[in-house]
């Protein structure tokens, strides 16, 4: 039975622009904005998008105004989410979404206007509303998610440990000034705009959460310890819906790429041959192709009738989709068949004037023979002892990369050259190198105190040239009194992809802090990781350079599957 749909508003009848309702099987109204195709009757392929921030912004922010995609022959549809907008009901984040995204294409299927095809379209959080429906729901014939995830703290909340603290705080604000705007709370939402125009929402942020908005699903994640793996919910995907064509969107600095990546991966594992682009984007700055990318993407699969791949099934015009991904240093796109794999892999050395000689840390090739280090043997010289100390009062701070307030590629080397952070460089390279894949640091470490982080960043430093080109970051919280023993510890870095020349040299820093991007670690359980206080410790890190390593892991798990 189709929901009854109800027509509020003709907001722009010269562009057939309405805005349209129905009724959920709980009574919640749920409020779209309709675009129609100027030119024809109908009906039409239909693109769907469901989001929490007004359906007239549309996602512009970083997609086409719907009346372009209109243009191109799409009927289009933007719905705001159970309370939000002008949708009724109460806004309870991820949990909502699968009962009303079914109820929500039962709606369009039935639309007069919908020839009956429909793609799904959005990023970040409209990229999840694509992907959980309940139960059996037939899937759409096409799927878009771009930059997002399915699991809450792997992709949406925390890395290595820690909460991501400058995002994190901002979209839960962002979420919590759209609330007060519902219940005509002015005051509430000047609030947490000053709040956020101060710059002070690092400090301030979470008390204001726990004011404004008590219950909302950022102020959840910030509060639950990422130890806690039963706390953290992974939402999944029927395979149907995973098998259905799927194009993924994602960046080398946007915080959500482990996301597509999974999401890549469980699609190849459910039968599916998705399409996956990684290019020079953040969050909200994509590079100007994304929009044609999309449109071939959705003329292809609703509009041509030879590309119908039929629900869930493998058809063999359906062949597996090449990987493409830009090179950070070319500034171009490669192409590959399959996902490749890098054996290389490097061994820091140096002492504790690594952070004070750029030339003292030193990163070597690490020969197969020479790979005996093991993860259980913390017995080493004192040569190789490099002490890292964090000073709460001025923490290193986080620059560039998927993280931080300003993400994106960025020189380093003004950081590099703090005396909190140790450096360790390669020697010029004698040929070019392709750096690909997952990069992961296996460092020993311990420290004074009980609690430490260890923030690292891959760079090259280009030959002839005083910069230091950050190309990926990564972060590992230690909470506890294992803190006190030398262990070694995985810090996984952002995914990469950037060609090396002959001469250029690489460089992996470590510090004890990336402010603001997580926040600070005191050095005990006695008080939470929040900004800098008077409860946070100097923290000095004991790093077994000799026995820590760099390598890199493959882009992909999973084989590739063919087209039968």
């Amino acid at each position: 039975m189709c929901p009854e749909t109800s027509e509020h508003t003709i907001v722009s009848p010269k562009e057939k622009v309405i805005d349209l309702s129905f009724r959920c099987p709980d009574g919640a109204t749920l409020m779209a904005r309709v675009w129609k195709p100027t030119e024809g009757s109908g009906p039409w392929p239909t693109l769907l998008m469901r989001q929490p921030y007004g359906r007239a912004i549309a996602s512009t922010v970083t997609y086409a105004h719907p009346r372009w995609w209109a243009d191109q022959g799409f009927l289009v549809i933007i719905q705001d989410v159970r309370g939000q907008g002008e949708s009724t009901g109460v806004f309870s984040g991820f949990a909502q979404e699968a009962s009303d995204t079914a109820a929500t294409l039962t709606w369009v299927r039935g639309l007069p206007e919908c020839s009956g095809r429909i793609g799904l379209y959005g990023f970040s959080y409209q990229g999840f509303t694509q992907l959980v429906a309940d139960g059996e729901t037939p899937p759409p014939d096409c799927l878009a998610p771009a930059m997002t995830g399915l699991d809450e703290r792997e992709h949406w909340s925390c890395e290595g440990g820690a909460h991501w603290w400058h995002l994190g705080l901002g979209w839960g604000l962002q979420l919590a000034a759209l609330q007060a705007q519902r219940r005509n709370d002015g005051q509430a939402w000047s609030e947490i705009r000053r709040c956020l125009e101060e710059n002070r929402h690092c400090r301030d942020g979470l008390e204001l959460l726990r004011k404004h908005d008590p219950k909302g699903m950022a102020r959840r994640w910030l509060e639950t310890s990422p130890q806690e793996d039963q706390a953290w919910i992974c939402h999944r995907p029927s395979a149907r819906w995973l098998r259905q064509p799927m194009l993924l969107i994602g960046g080398w600095w946007d915080p959500h790429l482990r996301g597509v990546l999974d999401l890549f991966e469980r699609s190849l594992k459910a039968g599916g041959t998705p399409e996956l682009h990684i290019g020079p984007a953040t969050h909200l700055q994509w590079w100007p192709e994304a929009q044609a990318l999309h449109l071939d993407f959705f003329r292809r699969h609703l509009m041509d009738d030879a590309s119908s791949s039929g629900e869930g099934t493998l058809q063999p015009n359906r062949k597996p989709s090449p990987i493409n991904l830009w090179d950070q240093r070319e500034n171009h796109w490669h192409t590959y068949p399959d996902t490749i794999e890098s054996k290389s892999a490097w061994r820091l050395m140096g002492t504790a004037l690594a952070c004070h000689d750029p030339s003292e840390g030193v990163l070597m090739p690490l020969e197969p023979e020479e790979d005996r280090i093991s993860a259980g043997d913390a017995s080493a010289s004192t040569k190789g002892h490099v002490v890292i100390v964090h000073d709460p009062w001025r923490p290193v701070p986080a620059v560039g990369g998927h993280l931080s307030p300003t993400p994106g590629a960025v020189d380093r080397a003004s950081v590099d050259l703090r005396t909190d952070v140790a450096t360790f460089t390669s020697a010029p390279l004698k040929s070019d190198f392709q750096l690909h894949g997952r990069p992961v640091l296996q460092l020993q470490a311990k420290a004074d105190q009980a609690g430490f982080d260890l923030c690292a960043a891959l760079s090259v430093c280009p030959e002839g040239s005083g910069e230091v080109q950050q190309l990926s970051t990564g972060v590992c919280r230690v909470i506890g009194e294992q803190a006190s023993t030398m262990q070694t510890y995985r810090v996984e870095l952002q995914a990469v992809e950037a060609r090396l020349k002959t001469g250029d040299r690489l460089r992996v820093s470590i510090a004890g802090a990336c402010w603001p991007a997580i926040a600070i670690n005191p050095g005990h359980n006695e008080a939470p990781c929040s900004a800098p206080n008077s409860d946070c410790r100097v923290i000095s890190i004991n790093l077994d350079s000799e026995r820590s390593t760099l390598h890199l892991e493959p882009l992909l798990q999973t084989p590739r599957i063919s087209a039968l």
